[in-house]
């Protein structure tokens, strides 16, 4: 096997056309996944129990189904029920609502792990509810669970490959068709699978480091 710069070249532009959709659906991805996250992990936590138990089955569902499967269900089910959604819109909703219920248990974590005497030192305040979540809990929780959500953005990152199977073109499908077209395939994928590394190993650093931050 022989090295071909050149191909590298030809590849290149098509690499950061794709590098730029992964980072897009990776940054949307996990934001959805972030708020809709605490959406579920408040609502578990303290909802209503007409309200909590649909939101506990509808998260387990989509928890223990692949990303793979509902990808398909949102880009080929939902049209024949008359919502049609492009094909980027479907990839960052598809990765964001499954990682939301995985970073909703991370919340519930952080929100059990919030002291009881914070609940009763807000009670006996008299602060309103709303209070209460936005100014006394949360800020703790979110604190204490900061660096696992970024482990699950890194998880997210090595994921959103699944997105060409339903036509996006991020940098793993950039290199499925230059590879298709020009027959060179070692190039191209060594490119993405470098760049998937230079993506997450500095990402996981700065978790660890994060991690020894909040703990000091």
């Amino acid at each position: 096997m022989v090295w071909d710069w050149s191909a590298v070249g030809d590849f290149l532009p098509r690499f950061l056309d794709g590098l730029l959709v992964t980072l897009q659906a990776l940054a949307l991805g996990a934001l959805l996944a972030f708020a809709l996250g605490l959406v579920w992990a408040v609502a578990i936590r303290s909802g209503p129990a007409v309200v909590r138990w649909p939101v506990a089955a509808v998260t387990e569902f989509i928890r223990n189904t692949p990303l793979l499967v509902q990808l398909f269900f949102l880009f080929y089910v939902l049209p024949e029920w008359g919502l049609t959604l492009s094909a980027m819109t479907t990839g960052i909703i598809g990765l964001g609502l499954h990682y939301s219920t995985y970073t909703a248990e991370v919340y519930r974590a952080g929100i059990d792990g919030v002291p009881r005497g914070q609940w009763e030192a807000a009670t006996a305040l008299s602060l309103p509810r709303r209070r209460v979540w936005g100014a006394v809990i949360l800020p703790q929780a979110v604190r204490r669970v900061a660096p696992a959500l970024g482990n699950y953005v890194i998880a997210m990152l090595k994921d959103t490959p699944m997105v060409f199977v339903i036509g996006v073109m991020d940098m793993l499908g950039e290199a499925r068709q230059f590879s298709s077209e020009t027959f060179l395939t070692v190039e191209a994928f060594t490119v993405v699978g470098v760049a998937f590394i230079a993506l997450s190993y500095p990402a996981s650093l700065l978790m660890r480091a994060l991690e020894r931050r909040l703990v000091r």
